[in-house]
């Protein structure tokens, strides 16, 4: 038995949770989240008690690597709709920025053209500091929203646009990232 799986979810108060077959709801407030479980695990909820149980009937590979997985992802989704998740980006950089405009997001790293990247359906992006002062204050981001999967989906979309590269470390990086740099190539010094 799945040591994860096998734990209870505790559904705080104030979240509405709907099992409709294989389709899950879970709701509170504004935000809502729906997920597809998969049928080889079987998911209860315990409107006395308020807890989700998931449970399997075999115990073959694919069954016990879904169990805990699918435990897990309804945990994120109680968290998401509840807390909320966020992750930070820092641009580094002279001359590099950011700035929303519409429903776009326009990266400013040095190329160009700006980088226009949609912002998805549910993430919401805060900019904190929209332009970066040389390689010591970077532009910062915060990309927040109920869902894990999107808000970390979108934050390596970010991350892909410009890699922070190994030299300088200039780039868009996650905000508790450490880039290891590599020194640059030494001259020896002396005649020719």
């Amino acid at each position: 038995m799945s040591r994860i799986g096998k734990k209870a979810i505790p559904v705080p108060s104030g979240v509405k949770v709907e099992l409709s077959g294989l389709t899950l709801k879970i709701s509170s407030g504004s935000s809502t989240l729906v997920h597809t479980i998969n049928p080889i695990v079987k998911v209860d909820y315990d409107s006395s008690t308020n807890e989700i149980n998931v449970m399997r009937d075999t115990s073959e590979r694919f069954a016990r690597a879904m169990h805990g997985t699918t435990r897990a992802l309804i945990a994120n989704m109680i968290q998401g709709v509840t807390q909320g998740y966020e992750k930070g980006m820092r641009l580094y950089g002279t001359g590099y920025g950011v700035k929303q405009e519409g429903a776009d997001l326009l990266l400013s790293v040095g190329t160009a053209k700006p980088a226009r990247v949609p912002v998805p359906q549910g993430v919401v992006v805060d900019i904190k500091t929209p332009n970066a002062r040389g390689n010591d204050v970077p532009a910062e981001i915060f990309i927040k929203g109920a869902d894990k999967q999107s808000v970390g989906q979108f934050a390596a979309v970010l991350r892909r646009v410009r890699p922070p590269e190994p030299y300088n470390g200039k780039g868009v990086r996650y905000a508790d990232e450490v880039i290891k740099k590599k020194m640059g190539k030494a001259f020896a010094s002396g005649g020719v």
